[in-house]
């Protein structure tokens, strides 16, 4: 769906413009994010990547990386670039609030707000929507802005195409997911004939592992799995001690729930991590069991049908208790 398509008009002219997604970004938002910058950079507009937040070192390759401005770093400067702006992009999140300490920055500015991104019930702050929670990720859709809505099939550069193809394969956890269609698949395509090298993205993403991140790994599958099997549900719960013996940073924790969920039998996974001033968890499933229902509604959350996030002011064990107290409601789609 494309919302306000008279402001489209606005990209033919060099315009001042700042380019945000969400905190803690992931492989979808970076990909989005920079994929978006080298196509409006390359069409003459002065553009900006302004983050909340640190990323996984994982993606740390990615071509722009130096050219990003992290807001906690450089507040005034970036504070700046917001008041300066035409126009503020909005990638990977539907809510303000997943901005994190950019939100009141972005509400506030001047600038109109232009909004990508594929989560359900998109909040209405932006000016210009192009939002469909059936694309498998943000990178996609930045891919069809591109080339249908702007009309720029040219403009997917091997740049362009190497920070979609991220996007889009991270989201899609390799293309395994179900959101994984046909579609999908002739946009990579497309991805592969600009010039994006897909097994040295595959190569940079998921053969980086430090050691200590393995040994964590590990420690993870040995001493904080559980499963339940009459739920055919199985879940990590990582304390705050667990974190510091093994010096956890942004990104070590990524991918963990895939391995509850790929038990024999298991349709239903989360993660259970103490940050400290929250409790953080991601939920992944298989089939029809409601991931963002259960978020929404229990943990402050949303996200996707199979994938979904939410948080807790709750101790650890008190979470999982009530994760745990849930299931018989959706026992239906687990058994």
């Amino acid at each position: 769906m494309l919302r306000g398509k008279e402001f489209i008009e606005e990209l033919s002219k060099p315009k001042k413009i700042v380019i945000t997604t969400h905190h803690k970004p992931d492989g979808d938002a970076l990909g989005s994010s920079l994929g978006l910058y080298h196509w409006l950079s390359g069409k003459g507009h002065q553009v900006q990547v302004i983050l909340s937040s640190d990323f996984p070192s994982f993606l740390d390759w990615m071509p722009g990386f130096d050219d990003l401005m992290y807001y906690p770093n450089q507040p005034e400067v970036a504070q700046q670039h917001f008041d300066q702006a035409d126009i503020i992009f909005c990638l990977d999140y539907s809510a303000l609030s997943r901005a994190h300490a950019l939100a009141p920055v972005i509400q506030h500015a001047k600038a109109t707000k232009w909004m990508i991104d594929h989560h359900l019930e998109p909040e209405e702050f932006a000016e210009v929507m192009y939002w469909d929670s059936n694309a498998a990720a943000t990178a996609q859709l930045v891919y069809t802005f591109i080339t249908e809505v702007c009309a720029d099939v040219n403009g997917i550069t091997q740049t362009v195409a190497s920070c979609l193809y991220t996007g889009i394969m991270t989201d899609t956890g390799s293309f395994r997911f179900k959101s994984t269609t046909a579609a999908v698949h002739q946009i990579i395509a497309k991805l592969i004939e600009a010039g994006a090298k897909n097994w040295e993205i595959h190569e940079n993403i998921y053969n980086s592992s430090t050691e200590n991140r393995l040994k964590f790994l590990g420690y993870c599958l040995l001493n904080c799995l559980e499963v339940i099997p009459e739920y055919n549900t199985a879940l990590f719960s990582l304390t705050r001690d667990d974190l510091e013996k093994f010096n956890i940073t942004t990104g070590d924790t990524e991918g963990l729930v895939n391995y509850a969920l790929s038990i024999k039998g298991i349709r239903l996974a989360g993660l259970f991590v103490d940050r400290t001033e929250l409790i953080k968890l991601s939920l992944r499933s298989i089939g029809d069991i409601p991931c963002n229902e259960i978020c929404k509604k229990h943990f402050n959350g949303g996200g996707h049908l199979n994938a979904a996030g939410g948080n807790s002011t709750d101790d650890l064990q008190t979470v999982v208790s009530r994760f745990k107290a849930i299931l018989p409601e959706y026992q239906s789609y687990l058994t």
